[in-house]
């Protein structure tokens, strides 16, 4: 029996037997070509395809998952009309008569690279994605198949180097039980599918993993992230045993997701979802969602030549509105810039466009083009609850220009004759530690906070979370990250606001009962989380909860508080 360990991705349990995935060796041959023009043509030709093949993965993604992880592919098919990397190319063909292969090859190389060497977590994944586009024009030039797991023929646990987002939006769910890698980490878009789609996965496993052969029995535990290879007849019972529990388990919560979340001693708090499209908005509720905590709104800006209209706008927030009827829905207002970039908006090339003019930022010094977006979901807001949230905020200046741009706007609608709902809450991401360092003085300025634990733990540890190296530090649960949130809890609470948490922290099994202790308000997670996070916080008292928090902050490390609360014992 073979124990492995890795970083826990997707939760599940699974069981069945190993199938090595392996990538097609591409095999690029470098050559002197004579006719240029011919060569970035058959580029051209290979890139339509490739958008093409994009296409059907995204229509794919969004039926079997969300369209906020279909988004993904629109990332995608962006890389293939990036202007430096075809200028690359070009220069690369046009003057050195380099055959169009070996200049793409060269250019998406540079460019990831490129990204791995700016230190953010974000760029870090794109990289990642960016090979994915590259092979994939790669495998049309050269006239290679794409690559898939066709050959399965029987219910399996995949094992690979790494598998791409291309990959794994592929994964026919009739035949994968879930999979493991030995590279990769858990905020890449690969694990963000492998939740959407509901498969256990364990990633950065190691090199060791892809020495167990193909057909060996194998145990996947994605909450722990533990692979287990050959194992012995008592831990195939104990894990058959979960499995069952689980899946009786699963039923029982989805059951009882339509009821509040309420400790022991009757403290109830708010669960919600993060979506990314009106259609997630519809499978939320069946999840047992009590409003929308994050709405993010650039699918409405993303895979278009020009920006959307106000009217355009107005009907996509509507729709969002009427599913939620009288539920509270959270809208953050643009947030693009770094991996996020719009063809009719010259944002510009940065060193680290992640640092750089980007989200609220941007809105703000282009007044006219934000308004467009805060005149539209004013329109909306009749008869609704719309709560409005900046993102990226990491000055008071940025609050109080972005609250008198939402005047502004309300007055302008009011003259133009349409009614606007009277009680529309303002709050703010607090995602930068400048944020939540001074979230005293933030809190007399709005109505809420929504703590973005992604970007505040990134910033806080300055730490790429997409690395297994790096997970250690990556971990929202690390006491320097858990004290800058009981510091924003404590100081909204002052002030009379309410705290939410629309990061993957909300939805964290092991973190949610030290979010509760802190007093957090409202959590808004991923649809799916929803039921077994209401299952957890029901078996807890707000009181032992507390008890718990206290604790942990004078914990050393992530892993420290997470084994402290899985030894709880009040």
């Amino acid at each position: 029996m073979i124990i492995l360990k890795g970083i826990p991705a997707s939760g599940g349990i699974a069981t069945g037997p190993a199938y090595v995935f392996r990538h097609a060796e591409l095999g690029i041959k470098r050559e002197t070509i004579s006719d240029p023009a011919a060569e970035i043509s058959r580029l051209d030709s290979a890139r339509d395809i490739a958008r093409q093949q994009l296409q059907t993965l995204r229509e794919k993604t969004e039926l079997e998952a969300s369209a906020d992880e279909a988004a993904i592919f629109d990332a995608h098919a962006m890389f293939l009309d990036d202007p430096s990397l075809l200028e690359l190319v070009a220069d690369a063909v046009n003057n050195w008569k380099l055959n169009v292969e070996a200049a793409w090859s060269d250019g998406i190389e540079n460019f990831a690279q490129q990204m791995e060497m700016m230190g953010d977590e974000y760029l870090s994944a794109r990289a990642a994605d960016i090979r994915d586009v590259g092979k994939r024009v790669i495998r049309i030039l050269s006239g290679q198949g794409d690559t898939d797991l066709s050959e399965l023929s029987a219910p399996s646990i995949i094992l690979a180097q790494d598998l791409t987002p291309s990959d794994t939006a592929r994964l026919d769910k009739n035949f994968v039980l879930g999979f493991a890698t030995a590279e990769g980490g858990p905020t890449s878009h690969t694990a963000i599918l492998a939740k959407a789609l509901g498969l256990p996965a364990v990633v950065g496993c190691g090199p060791a993993l892809l020495e167990i052969c193909g057909g060996t029995e194998m145990l996947i535990h994605g909450g722990k992230g533990e692979l287990i290879a050959s194992p012995d007849e008592e831990t195939k019972k104990r894990y058959i045993q979960l499995t069952g529990e689980a899946s009786r388990m699963a039923e029982l919560e989805l059951k009882s997701a339509g009821d509040h979340a309420v400790t022991k001693d009757g403290r109830q708090v708010e669960i919600v979802a993060n979506v990314g499209s009106p259609s997630d908005a519809v499978s939320a509720l069946k999840f047992g969602a009590e409003g929308i905590g994050l709405l993010r709104t650039e699918f409405l800006y993303l895979e278009r030549t020009t920006a959307p209209t106000e009217e355009e706008q107005l009907a996509a927030y509507k729709a969002v509105l009427d599913v939620m009827e009288k539920r509270p829905v959270v809208v953050r207002t643009l947030d693009v810039g770094g991996d996020k970039q719009l063809d009719y908006l010259d944002l510009g090339k940065e060193a680290n466009p992640f640092l750089g003019w980007r989200a609220i930022r941007m809105c703000l010094d282009k007044p006219d083009f934000f308004k467009i977006q805060l005149r539209a979901l004013l329109r909306a807001s009749p008869g609704h609850n719309l709560r409005v949230m900046f993102p990226m905020i990491a000055t008071l200046e940025e609050v109080r220009r972005s609250k008198a741009l939402l005047a502004e706007a309300r007055q302008e609608v009011l003259a133009a004759g349409f009614p606007v709902a009277d009680n529309i809450q303002v709050g703010i991401m607090v995602e930068i530690p400048a944020a939540a360092q001074m979230a005293d003085l933030f809190a007399k300025e709005v109505d809420f906070f929504s703590i973005g634990t992604n970007d505040l733990t990134q910033y806080t540890m300055a730490a790429e979370r997409t690395s297994e190296k790096m997970a250690y530090l990556a971990d929202p649960c690390h006491p320097a990250v858990v004290r800058q949130i009981k510091r924003v809890i404590e100081e909204g609470h002052k002030a009379g606001i309410w705290i939410g948490v629309c990061g993957e922290m909300a939805g964290d099994p092991e973190a949610a009962p030290v979010l509760l202790g802190l007093g957090l308000d409202e959590f808004s997670m991923a649809a799916p989380s929803i039921p077994h996070l209401k299952a957890i916080l029901r078996e807890w008292s707000y009181a032992n909860a507390k008890k718990l928090a206290e604790a942990v902050i004078n914990l050393e490390n992530g892993a420290a508080v997470r084994e402290y609360v899985r030894n709880f014992r009040p």
